[in-house]
């Protein structure tokens, strides 16, 4: 992945924020052609491009067609990260929603998920039930909100930003310009 390798080449450390895309996403789901109701070229391009670029990054990646809220999953990343599990909590979601279509919104889902990479069912059982995160969450995109973030990923550094599924040459030049 590009941003470990920018931290194995350059020592970049990353500070990850969760971003509320598609919030208004009931628990359930919601089929990717009712989301971008006649739009469907575009949802067709943008899954081509997505699986091209997973695919050259050596990352797994299926075709989907059902978004999934994620607000519960980032609530429990943010204990992942306090009990130093951030990463592998990250990486155990994202194969689960982008490569098995696992319903991330689901509460005994996202404590399955958080026992594959180490963590107590029963901590994130309460995590999620008592919505301990909550406010880091909502703190992350107030954050988004006031820097103007419309998409991700976006990567900032030094008061400049990235949007996009970037090459790794303009992460590079991202972080020289910033220094």
């Amino acid at each position: 992945m590009r941003t470990d390798r920018l931290h194995q080449e350059y020592g970049v450390q990353l500070r990850w924020s969760v971003f509320p895309l598609h919030p208004d996403t009931p628990q359930e789901g919601r089929e990717l052609s009712e989301l971008f109701a006649g739009r469907e070229a575009m949802i067709r391009d943008m899954q081509a491009r997505l699986l091209q670029i997973a695919a050259r990054e050596g990352l797994p990646l299926a075709e989907r067609s059902r978004t999934y809220n994620s607000r519960l999953a980032q609530e429990l990343g943010k204990w992942a990260e306090e009990q130093s599990r951030g990463d592998e909590f990250r990486h155990a979601v994202y194969r689960a929603y982008f490569v098995d279509g696992v319903n991330i919104a689901q509460v005994e889902e996202l404590v399955r998920i958080a026992t594959t990479v180490g963590l107590p069912a029963d901590g994130a059982r309460t995590v999620l039930t008592e919505r301990s995160f909550a406010a880091a969450v909502a703190a992350d995109w107030q954050r988004a909100m006031d820097l103007g973030i419309t998409a991700v990923p976006t990567h900032l550094c030094g008061g400049r930003r990235l949007s996009g599924f970037a090459a790794y040459e303009d992460f590079v030049r991202l972080i020289g310009e910033s220094q």
